[in-house]
């Protein structure tokens, strides 16, 4: 099993000219690329042109480090913004382009948030369900066209009809598209109080293509990292190995960035952690 991290760990500390290999250098195999998620950075401002050409300029700096993106994290909003159909419309549209930008990429997996349509007054869980089916759907063809599988992601919102393992398992089993997997989040399992190994063993193989790994004291997402918190991470290993995981063990947290003296060491360290916990 390969280890990864998040872009913003290397990439927004260290740039585009050195992030890479020093990823690379510390143990890293693959990268979870972060760019599609803030919808407000230039990235989405460019043109069709521009977009592809520093996409593809981006592609060719982690080849150089012998750097897979393995995954890619589609466009979030936070407050969320998907209560309107116009507020959807134009969410559709920008992971519409993340996954166009991830086939440009090479990468294979978008990780997705759920649509959560709240505003001035609540839907039911029907309705709800309804615009995820349909937003998903369409979102999935789309996947295919490009051969980037769509991987929806657990959720720690404790009011939210599509957030906990068992009903995202459920959802996409019903929705039985090809192109729609599943990306687990170990820290958003742990607010919930969910063991994220029972969560590898429910979906299987089959449905686990992604992982978001970070840990938190069971009350808040604080993308802390592994072993830092309350997550059985023994139990999480010996899951992934049971059900022979072939994707990456993708860390979702870094160094403080308040951590400046003995850094490297740091970081080098946290690189080993993954190497371990992901049975190597």
């Amino acid at each position: 099993m390969k280890i990864g991290i998040m872009s913003g760990a290397y990439i927004g500390r260290y740039g585009w000219e050195i992030g890479p290999q020093k990823m690379a250098d510390h143990g890293y195999e693959a990268v979870d690329y972060q760019a599609f998620a803030n919808t407000n950075r230039p990235l989405f401002s460019l043109s069709e042109r521009d977009f592809e050409a520093t996409l593809k300029q981006e592609r060719a700096a982690m080849e150089r480090a012998g750097i897979e993106i393995y995954q890619a994290h589609g466009p979030w909003r936070y407050p969320i913004l998907d209560f309107t159909a116009q507020q959807r419309a134009e969410r559709f549209e920008k992971m519409a382009k993340s996954i166009r930008g991830c086939a440009i990429l090479g990468c294979k997996h978008l990780v997705i948030h759920n649509i959560m349509p709240y505003g001035n007054r609540d839907l039911s869980r029907r309705t709800v369900l309804e615009i995820n089916r349909d937003f998903i759907g369409r979102l999935a063809e789309i996947g295919q066209e490009y051969g980037v599988i769509v991987c929806m992601e657990n959720m720690p919102f404790l009011h939210q009809c599509l957030a906990t393992p068992d009903a995202l398992f459920s959802f996409v089993r019903e929705m039985n598209i090809p192109h729609l997997r599943l990306c687990l989040d170990t820290g958003h399992c742990a607010v919930r109080g969910i063991s994220p190994a029972d969560a590898v063993r429910q979906w299987g193989k089959e449905y686990l293509y992604t992982l978001h790994v970070h840990d938190n004291n069971g009350r808040r997402d604080q993308h802390l990292p592994p072993e830092q918190g309350v997550i059985d991470w023994a139990d999480l290993t010996k899951a992934l190995a049971e059900i022979g995981y072939e994707g990456v063990f993708s860390l979702e947290t870094a160094v403080p960035g308040s951590i400046v003296e003995g850094r490297e060491n740091e970081e080098i360290a946290l690189a080993k952690t993954a190497l371990r916990l992901a049975g190597r």
